[in-house]
């Protein structure tokens, strides 16, 4: 997981995709958002032309980033590296 970051204050998973134009941002943005229906998990997006920054944060009233979550990081490191969809 080496493009995810572990803050500790406060606790949370961040990472920074980069992309060559809006239209790979835009695949990535949409094929986050079905995947974040699916695994129930909705991370904090701020993007422009060609990034998008990503924030996992941990639920309330935990004190530790999950395997979940991990997993979920890891499923999106999957869409960023995928060939846009056709």
């Amino acid at each position: 997981m080496n493009r995810w970051r572990e803050r500790k204050r406060p606790v949370c998973l961040e990472a920074r995709y980069e992309f060559d134009g809006y239209p790979d941002l835009r695949d990535f943005l949409d094929q986050a958002a079905e995947l974040s229906e699916r695994e129930g998990y909705y991370p904090d997006m701020g993007f422009g032309r060609d990034y998008v920054n990503v924030t996992i944060h941990l639920k309330e009233g935990a004190d530790e980033v999950t395997s979940e979550q991990r997993q979920f990081a890891m499923l999106l490191d999957k869409l960023a590296d995928s060939p846009s969809a056709e």
